[in-house]
């Protein structure tokens, strides 16, 4: 096996669902700027748009996660192109 292949800084790192606000803890080299206190100790923060937590995939329930309200626009978009067809 090669030496010195592997990261050497694994450090705790909370990691944060945004769209319930579900956090775990583990291990990461993955280089963050926030930060979060939990019980008690500061750890560096990565925030997620979507985990196990939220995906469809894993909760067997359909939610659009949307952030920039494109849904919204391609309804509205949709519905006009609708009632144009019925002119």
């Amino acid at each position: 096996m090669k030496k010195d292949i592997h990261p050497k800084k694994y450090r705790l790192v909370v990691f944060k669902d945004m769209s319930n606000d579900y956090t775990f803890l583990t291990k990461s080299t993955v280089n963050t700027r926030d930060v979060i206190e939990l019980d008690g100790v500061e750890y560096p923060l990565v925030k997620l748009e979507i985990s196990n937590t939220s995906h469809p995939f894993y909760t067997g329930k359909m939610k659009l996660v949307d952030t920039a309200g494109r849904v919204d626009k391609f309804l509205n978009r949709y519905k006009n192109h609708m009632d144009n067809k019925k002119k």
